[in-house]
């Protein structure tokens, strides 16, 4: 082995040494790259970049959404990758609910993804529990800038003290609706100030048409949000037990929910355990609804896979105790697990702060949390996109504080309202016994928290 190793050594001197007669007989430069001749490693340029001297680092970036959202994510972490050719990121991406199921063995395992895209429901679920790292000291020795960031903006992302996730966007709720389809059917595009009884009065309209309100709502979401116009709230300040005692506010809600259903206004139960819950496969989208119910940011999406217009109304009852809120539209949190926490921060830093990044993002995940950005963009918005933007501004002035991040144990409680619901319509129970036994499983699980 040895014997042919010096063969070859021998070879490639020869070789070198009529490489360089060549070149001194011709008086042309070698084509050969300057790595090929020993001497150039010493001659080596010390200006050469200084990338090329870092460490290379693999980042796994985790997010959910549907097709459109994950085509851009690419483009944008191409972006990144070009810019930083020492990092290579592994995407890993799925529906809302493929995501969560897809963490939990992850975080079992010890083994999460170094950037995940997290949601408030789950925050504190994975922050609470040690899973997430305080993101404080990379905002502050200056790794994620946040000097364009707004405290509001920023403590969103908070459990006490400590910074588990950085903001994407801020979003508000709303109802994005298919005018023409209303109008078509006979109907009348409801005001600003409507309320949930004016579009209980729309489902008849669509029913004569053959189609349906909208899919469905997330309980999770609106059922909280009901609560705020009461001038009540899911969960106690405490995190400890529901935030309200009296179940006619449950009741009250789930009864017109259920008389939606009854009347047949909404997907039923079975067809909307098919659905993948991406706006390829919305109701509103495929043209079978009159409306959809989410976030802000939700609205680029639909209108851009419908390909027709929608108008933005306010939730039902949003002005009823200053219900309607600001919320952050999603976060990118750090695992505890990574590996490579700083690179991570640079890259939440870069999607947060970088103006081309966000050209590409163009305000899908909420509207920029960098006010930079946020004027940076505006020249460059489509008529869609500056839609959201005035919304969300206009709800920033209408607004109340958020509620606190959701304490733990709330996934299993958002679980358990959905069951419940589902008994409540396949009328395997009644409201009012739903209404109960929910209440009372629901405190246990809380009272878990308690110290």
């Amino acid at each position: 082995m040895k014997k042919a190793l010096s063969a070859l050594v021998m070879l490639a001197l020869v070789i070198s040494i009529i490489g360089c007669g060549a070149n001194k007989n011709n008086g042309a430069a070698s084509s050969a790259p300057a790595a090929s001749s020993p001497a150039s490693t010493a001659d080596a340029s010390p200006s050469a970049s200084a990338d090329d001297k870092k460490d290379l680092v693999t980042l796994r970036v985790a997010w959910w959404g549907g097709q459109s959202r994950h085509d851009y994510t690419l483009k944008v972490i191409e972006l990144y990758e070009s810019l930083n050719p020492h990092v290579t990121i592994e995407p890993e991406y799925a529906s809302f609910d493929d995501h969560w199921k897809k963490l939990a063995p992850n975080a079992a395992a010890g083994n999460l993804p170094d950037v995940i895209q997290m949601d408030i429901s789950y925050l504190s679920q994975y922050g609470g529990r040690g899973q997430l790292e305080d993101l404080t000291p990379f905002t502050q020795n200056g790794t994620l800038n946040v000097s364009d960031i707004s405290e509001a903006s920023i403590s969103g992302g908070k459990l006490g003290n400590e910074l588990f996730a950085m903001n994407l966007g801020s979003n508000a709720l709303l109802a994005v609706v298919d005018k023409v389809m209303l109008e078509k059917a006979g109907g009348t595009m409801p005001s600003q100030e409507w309320k949930w009884d004016d579009l209980s009065k729309l489902g008849p309209i669509m029913k004569a048409q053959g189609k349906i309100l909208m899919g469905d709502l997330r309980h999770d979401v609106f059922f909280p949000f009901y609560l705020r116009g009461q001038n009540q709230h899911m969960y106690a300040a405490d995190g400890t037990s529901l935030g309200y005692t009296d179940d006619k506010l449950f009741t009250d809600f789930y009864t017109t929910y259920k008389s939606w259903y009854d009347n047949g206004y909404l997907l039923s139960l079975d067809k909307l355990a098919q659905k993948k819950g991406t706006p390829e496969d919305g109701e509103l989208e495929m043209g079978n609804a009159l409306s959809a119910w989410g976030w802000s940011n939700q609205y680029i999406l639909s209108s851009s896979v419908a390909k027709r217009p929608f108008e933005i109304l306010p939730v039902p009852g949003w002005n009823d105790n200053k219900a309607l809120f600001l919320k952050p539209s999603m976060y990118f949190s750090i695992s505890k697990s990574s590996k490579a926490k700083e690179e991570a921060a640079k890259f939440i830093s870069f999607w947060v702060n970088d103006i081309e990044a966000n050209k590409i993002i163009m305000g899908e995940r909420g509207v920029p949390v960098s006010s930079k950005v946020k004027e940076a963009l505006k020249p460059s918005l489509t008529p869609d996109q500056a839609k959201v933007f005035d919304y969300v501004a206009w709800a920033e002035e209408n607004s109340s504080q958020m509620d606190p991040p959701n304490p733990v144990g709330a996934v299993e409680v958002d679980k358990l309202l959905k069951d419940t619901v589902e008994q409540i319509l396949y009328n395997k129970t009644t409201i009012e016994a739903g209404a109960a036994k929910f209440r009372e499983e629901a405190n246990k699980i809380l009272a878990k928290n308690k110290k």
